[in-house]
């Protein structure tokens, strides 16, 4: 009889490249599902019904200001302007540091401003940090995380391992963060000017961001993760040509994933497009598992090529594409996206099936694709 595996060794075996008793499903993120449930304990029970390999995510440390750090917010509306302009000073130890958002109609914070957000960037009229600001302003920004917060996460960390441990399930860490970071605080176009006409800011704030985000890994992988992955939306080359991504990106990368390997967990990078000409550099810097492997939306993936590539040295999770496939497509689609990932990306060993990244949309039409992946999943699956 063949061995069977509990969903933890099933995802185990996956990331180190290998073959389990069947290719794993495991949904990086759901909300769908999640917005349905109570808790992360009700999320995971969910997906465990529907006979998904679900992951439990380990608390993070909340992202905090210095102390010493005072913030104002204000709305300005002018006569003739389509929109109203929100302003946010940030006043630090050493010195402001300012932010001006257009409210457009789908702003969704009312008229607060946060410090990191996709809706900054294509809303912001000033950007948080040019090279005329002091980065060591930013410093009080990106806070390390209190005694508060490590003993809040212990104690939550407990709970969380115990409860993944009886049910034999994969535990990952979430988010660290680097150039996403960057491109909130700067801009994406702002940020890529500035790697070619003053690229010592560049490395200046990331090497703070860096900094910050590693004294926010640590205590996460102290509690004994499965997996630790990295926010990698806005690393691809879409963003980063491959000249810059090697000069001001993968030094991080390297490090990062050497931190995580220390603590004995697997290192993976959230990237959903253009990530086919950073593959050779990714694994050279360690990491173990690629998430986001979109054979629709991502213009450059080619999915042989990339398992010809990754074949025993990084593991693929994907193979779905969730917005124009799971929301957007019909049962045949799905099918059809399936069963192409399983036959291209699972011989070998080293893949989980997922949509890619999200499935957001809650209404039946969803619902009933949702059914249809797993069902062809089930089918196809080994």
């Amino acid at each position: 009889m063949a061995q069977r595996f509990s969903s933890r060794e099933r995802m185990l075996v996956a990331l180190a490249c290998g073959e389990p008793d069947h290719v794993p499903c495991c949904f990086s993120a759901f909300d769908i599902l999640r917005h349905r449930c109570s808790d992360e304990f009700d999320y995971v029970d969910k997906q465990l019904e529907m006979g998904l390999d679900a992951a439990v995510q380990m608390p993070t440390p909340p992202v905090r200001h210095d102390s010493r750090v005072t913030v104002k917010e204000w709305r300005e509306d002018s006569a003739g302007q389509p929109y109203p302009i929100l302003h946010k000073v940030y006043e630090t130890p050493a010195g402001p540091l300012r932010t001006m958002i257009v409210q457009s109609e789908d702003w969704p914070w009312g008229n607060h401003v946060p410090f990191m957000d996709d809706f900054l960037i294509p809303r912001s009229r000033k950007f948080l940090l040019t090279p005329d600001d002091n980065l060591d302003a930013l410093r009080y920004l990106l806070a390390p995380p209190t005694d508060a917060d490590l003993d809040a996460l212990r104690q939550v960390a407990g709970r969380v391992k115990a409860w993944a441990g009886e049910r034999e399930l994969l535990v990952t860490g979430l988010y660290g963060m680097a150039g996403d970071v960057a491109c909130w605080l700067c801009g994406m176009q702002n940020l890529m000017l500035m790697t070619v006409d003053d690229p010592d800011f560049v490395r200046q704030l990331l090497a703070i961001i860096e900094d910050w985000n590693r004294r926010r890994m640590q205590p996460v992988l102290e509690q004994g993760v499965d997996l630790f992955i990295r926010r990698a939306w806005y690393e691809n080359a879409d963003v980063w040509s491959r000249t810059h991504y090697r000069e001001f990106i993968l030094p991080g990368l390297r490090r990062d994933a050497e931190m995580v390997h220390e603590a004995g967990a697997g290192f993976g990078c959230l990237m959903s497009c253009a990530s086919m000409p950073l593959i050779d550099m990714m694994m050279d810097a360690g990491v173990d598992v690629l998430l986001g492997v979109d054979p629709a939306q991502d213009r450059t993936m080619d999915l042989r090529l990339l398992k010809q590539k990754t074949a025993g040295r990084m593991c693929l999770w994907g193979g779905v594409c969730g917005y124009l496939t799971v929301e957007r497509g019909t049962p045949d689609d799905i099918r059809r996206q399936v069963r192409d990932a399983i036959s291209i990306l699972a011989p070998g060993g080293g893949f989980i099936l997922a949509p890619v990244t999200n499935v957001r949309e809650d209404n039946e039409h969803v619902w009933r694709n949702v059914a249809a992946l797993i069902e062809a999943w089930r089918s196809l699956r080994g």
